[in-house]
């Protein structure tokens, strides 16, 4: 199993860190490692000062292929869901400033929370799904699938390109604008379609 991610996919969230935005998607990965399941809380790590959460969707692949074709992209996706893509925002600066990879910043231990699962077929339209995170009761970031630079078909299909997709990855499509600090103590509630989809209390 692989967790692809996206970065800089919603125009506002690229200009709020400062970032050019990317004339193709901007992949990294996370180790499965990275997950964190079953609304299970997120330890807040002693190696960083300034972890950021982004909210976003993420489409589970239903089946193996590569060098898919956009058309055929939106038969290989089986689930949709949402989840936290945690980030060391103090690390990767650093390490952005250096040229070097940021795999750190973003692969630590329990960085990726998911939540629940939902079938496909229960969505009219995989570009036009509704989303939104409360941190402590209030909203801090909301996102529609429309407003993606590069939408689900064209991330499948790009990310193809250069990895076999297997039945059960993830792609982590990217956050809109709205992240921000964590603090222990912090509980973060993330909805999809309206819908209470996970939980992640920050200890």
């Amino acid at each position: 199993m692989k967790i692809f991610c996206i970065g800089r996919n919603y125009i506002d969230h690229a200009k709020e860190l400062g970032n050019d935005v990317p004339s193709e998607p901007l992949i990294f990965m996370k180790p499965p490692t990275a997950l964190l399941i079953n609304n299970k809380p997120f330890y807040h790590p002693d190696f960083s000062e300034n972890i950021h959460f982004e909210c976003e969707m993420v489409i589970k692949i239903g089946k193996n292929g590569k060098n898919i074709a956009e058309r055929f992209a939106p038969s290989y996706i089986k689930e949709i869901g949402l989840g936290i893509d945690f980030t060391a925002r103090d690390i990767q600066d650093k390490l952005k400033a250096k040229g070097h990879p940021w795999e750190i910043a973003k692969g630590f231990n329990g960085s990726a929370v998911i939540g629940d699962f939902v079938p496909i077929e229960k969505f009219k339209d995989v570009n036009n799904i509704n989303f939104h995170l409360l941190k402590n009761g209030e909203q801090v970031q909301t996102g529609n699938t429309a407003d993606m630079i590069f939408n689900a078909a064209k991330l499948i299909s790009h990310i193809s390109k250069y990895f076999l997709v297997h039945q059960g990855d993830y792609i982590y499509t990217g956050t809109p604008a709205g992240v921000g600090k964590i603090e222990i103590g912090d509980v973060l509630e993330g909805f999809l379609e309206g819908e209470s989809n996970f939980v992640c209390t920050i200890k």
